[in-house]
C-alpha cells in the first residue's frame, strides 16, 4: 500500500469512528435506560379458604415446605388462633410460629362496623381491640376488618362517616397494641374504591389502612391503574386470589413493584383441599405467582 492510500485509509477510519461515537451519544441523550423496579413483596396466604381445615401443625409445614412467607390466620378456622386463647397459649403460638421460620402477618377478623345499630357497631369495636392484643401477643403485625354493606335505610354518606370513625377508634387501639388495622375492600357498595377512599380520609389514623381485596370492580377499561392510584396511599396489606382468572395479576405486580411496596400479596383461593392437595396446588400457585411477579 503507498503512503496516499495508507494516509486516505486512516483519515476515513478516523472520520467514521468519530461519526460513531456522536451518533451512540446522541442514542443515548434520546434513549432513557429502562428502570427496572425491583420485587420487594412476598407471596402469603390467608387461610380463608384453602386453610380452613388445616390445623397449626399442618399449616407451617406447608408454609414452610412451599416458601410461603406471612400467614394472615382468619378467624373461625382449624388453626384455632382466637382470642379466647390464653396467655400461656398465645405464647406457644408465637413460639412455633417462629420456629418453623414462618411470620404471623395478623388475624382476619370480620369485624365490621356499617350496621344502622350502634350497639353492634359498638361490639365490633370492642371485638376488634380483642383481636389488637392478640396480634400483639403473638407477634404479628395487624387486624383486617371489613365493611360489608351499604344499608338502604341510611343515606350513604353518613354509612361511610360512621365506618371511617369507628375505624379512627380501632386505630387507637392499634397504636397502644403496637398493630395496624387492615380494612379489606369488601362488601355490597362499600368496596367501590371511591368509598373506601371516603372512609380513609374520615379515619384519618396512620395504623388504619387498606387490605387491596383484587376485587373485578377494582378494573376500568381492563386496568386496575386508576383506582390503586386512587388507594395507594393507605394500602398496608393485599389479598390475590385465582391467578388464571382474568384480573390483571401482571399489571398489579407491576403497580406493586413501582410503588415500592414491601409487604405481601396473601393468596386467598376458593376451596378446601386436604393436606397433600393443598400443598401441591401451593407450589404450581408458587410458581405461577414468580413469573407474574417478576420485573
Amino acid at each position: 500500500m503507498n503512503d496516499l492510500s495508507r494516509r486516505d485509509l486512516l483519515t476515513t477510519t478516523a472520520t467514521a469512528a468519530g461519526v460513531g461515537l456522536v451518533t451512540a451519544d446522541a442514542l443515548g441523550q434520546q434513549q432513557q435506560p429502562r428502570v427496572e423496579h425491583p420485587l420487594r413483596f412476598r407471596l402469603g396466604i390467608v387461610t380463608y379458604n384453602i386453610a380452613a381445615n388445616w390445623d397449626l401443625t399442618a399449616l407451617l409445614r406447608i408454609c414452610r415446605a412451599v416458601g410461603l412467607g406471612p400467614v394472615e390466620l382468619r378467624t373461625t378456622h382449624r388453626h384455632g388462633v382466637e382470642p379466647t386463647l390464653s396467655a400461656d397459649q398465645r405464647r406457644e403460638v408465637r413460639r412455633r410460629f417462629q420456629d418453623a421460620g414462618v411470620e404471623i402477618w395478623g388475624c382476619g377478623s370480620v369485624c365490621e362496623f356499617h350496621s344502622p345499630d350502634q350497639a353492634v357497631v359498638r361490639r365490633n369495636i370492642e371485638t376488634c381491640r380483642q383481636f389488637c392484643q392478640l396480634v400483639s401477643d403473638i407477634g404479628g403485625r395487624g387486624v383486617k376488618v371489613r365493611p360489608n354493606d351499604l344499608p338502604a335505610s341510611v343515606p350513604t354518606e353518613r354509612t361511610l362517616d360512621q365506618i371511617g370513625r369507628s375505624l379512627r377508634e380501632c386505630g387507637r387501639t392499634a397504636n397502644d397494641t403496637g398493630t395496624e388495622i387492615w380494612v379489606e375492600v369488601h362488601g355490597r357498595g362499600t368496596s367501590h374504591p371511591p368509598h373506601m377512599a371516603t372512609m380513609m380520609r374520615v379515619a384519618d389514623h396512620n395504623r388504619v389502612g387498606v387490605t387491596w381485596n383484587s376485587n373485578q370492580t377494582d378494573i376500568v377499561n381492563g386496568s386496575v391503574a386508576e383506582y390503586f392510584r386512587l388507594l395507594r396511599p393507605w394500602i398496608k396489606s393485599c389479598h390475590i386470589n385465582e391467578l388464571h382468572s382474568g384480573y390483571p395479576y401482571r399489571e398489579l405486580f407491576r403497580l406493586l413493584r413501582e410503588a415500592s411496596y414491601d409487604r405481601c400479596t396473601l393468596a386467598e383461593i376458593q376451596g378446601m383441599p386436604d393436606e397433600a392437595t393443598g400443598e401441591r396446588l401451593m407450589r404450581y400457585y408458587k410458581a405461577l405467582w414468580t413469573e407474574l411477579a417478576r420485573p
